[in-house]
């Protein structure tokens, strides 16, 4: 009995159809992989994806991170960095090269968000963000507050609460806005660009209560940074506790420690303006009673002074010397006085035996026969007057040279005015007028003759 050998069936591969298998055996086993290794070759081009190799040793494999999941990463990758990523390990068919396709990606020690703190903070602080020389001063006792924070915080309340109770006549404009999520940075940006571009307020709080690093973390967005950075009104940073820090507290103009300490900031008590007005009147009470007593002890030594004593004296005599004159000039106005009445009376005597009214009557016809007089001869005068004028009215209108253009005459005038007598004084194309007895024609010069 023979045997027969038949070789195995040879089974021949397609490049494309072996990667493609080999891909997906891998897929399979190792469709959730965590890796630890070090960034190298790190790209991040516009499409928004991230490059990099991940190195161990001698060994290394290619990582790809697509936009939809980098989008999520808290802190941003760089070439040197320890790292341990998750994801799917497969196999890019085009050059058939084992690669992970990364969802997830975390430093190893420091914590995302730390990092991504940490790296936002150098690079803000290189810019000069946090330059105490650019920050605005915080304005006294503002009339307007704007506040952007979640109308349903506490922190909102506790802000309210101490306004109300140090200074009720406050304006407080609130822009509610989500403190907390993905979208809590953006909402915090437009308040504080809202309030920029209204300008209704003088001072702008930020604030939120306590939390955890990922409750914190939208306040550490660079974009907000940025916001409260290109702010022309002052901000006033009240995130969290005493003990947490936020990118927006090195660049805001002031930190509080707690939202209810910024509420204590920007406003100060009416009660402590009050208290320093009296201390400050009491100390002036005081130096102008100390100043009085002064005065009255110098006055005092200087009247008890031998000079002040003489000139005391001086002065009395001068009193009495002014008291005699003044008895002096009385005694005089009263003769004065008194030689006037006598005066009058004798007038008064001479006149009761003068008859007033005969002198009145001569005077009244002298006066009307003298006015009658003066009448005619100022009728004769304004006839001479007129006959002289009516003559020398007449010789006038006859040496008048604008009489002869009654008779078809005219005078012509060059451009500036002046009156022609001889053709040369004009050239041919110049403005001529000449003046009619009813009216003006204006011509220009085309020919002349000499």
């Amino acid at each position: 009995m023979g045997f027969s050998f038949r070789p195995p069936e040879r089974r021949v591969w397609k490049v494309r159809d072996l990667v493609a298998s080999v891909r997906t055996h891998i897929e399979r086993e190792f469709s959730d992989a965590w890796v630890e290794g070090e960034i190298s070759n790190f790209r991040a081009p516009e499409s928004g994806h991230l490059y990099f190799t991940l190195k161990d040793g001698d060994s290394q494999i290619r990582v790809v991170m697509f936009r939809s999941s980098a989008r999520l990463l808290r802190f941003r990758p760089a070439d040197g960095l320890q790292v341990v990523v998750r994801g799917r390990v497969t196999i890019y068919e085009d050059r058939g090269e084992l690669q992970i396709s990364a969802e997830h990606i975390e430093p190893k020690g420091a914590g995302s968000l730390q990092l991504a703190f940490e790296q936002l903070k150098a690079k803000l602080e290189a810019e000069g963000l946090f330059a105490a020389e650019r920050k605005k001063p915080i304005p006294t006792l503002p009339s307007r507050i704007g506040i952007v924070t979640s109308p349903q915080g506490a922190a909102l309340r506790d802000i309210l609460n101490i306004l109300q109770r140090r200074h009720r006549s406050v304006n407080v404009l609130i822009f509610p806005a989500q403190v907390q999520g993905d979208a809590a940075s953006f909402d915090v940006a437009a308040g504080v660009r809202f309030f920029n571009q209204h300008g209704n307020v003088e001072v702008i709080i930020v604030a939120r209560g306590g939390g955890s690093a990922e409750d914190l973390a939208p306040f550490n967005n660079e974009g907000l940074a940025r916001s409260v950075f290109a702010s022309s009104i002052p901000v006033i940073s009240a995130i969290g506790h005493e003990t947490d820090f936020t990118i927006i507290d090195f660049v805001a103009d002031l930190r509080a420690p707690t939202p209810s300490a910024a509420a204590e900031l920007v406003i100060r008590s009416r009660q402590d303006i009050e208290d320093q007005a009296a201390a400050l009147h009491d100390r002036l009470t005081r130096a102008m009673r100390y100043r009085l007593l002064m005065g009255r002890q110098a006055l005092t030594e200087l009247s008890q002074h031998g000079a002040f004593a003489r000139m005391m004296e001086v002065i009395r005599q001068r009193q009495q010397k002014l008291d005699d004159l003044t008895h002096r000039v009385e005694l005089a106005q009263r003769n004065l006085l008194e030689k006037s009445r006598r005066r009058w009376e004798i007038v008064s005597a001479a006149v009761r035996h003068y008859d007033v009214r005969l002198v009145l009557t001569g005077m009244r016809k002298e006066l009307e026969s003298r006015t009658t007089a003066l009448g005619s001869v100022m009728r004769n005068v304004l006839l001479q007057y007129r006959v002289r004028s009516e003559r020398l009215e007449t010789a006038l209108r006859s040496l008048s040279p604008l009489a002869i253009l009654d008779r078809g005459y005219a005078l012509v005038f060059d451009a500036n005015g002046k009156l022609l007598k001889d053709a040369d004084a004009v050239k041919i194309g110049d403005e001529i007028s000449a003046r009619l007895a009813h009216g003006q024609i204006d011509a220009a010069v085309t020919k002349k003759q000499t």
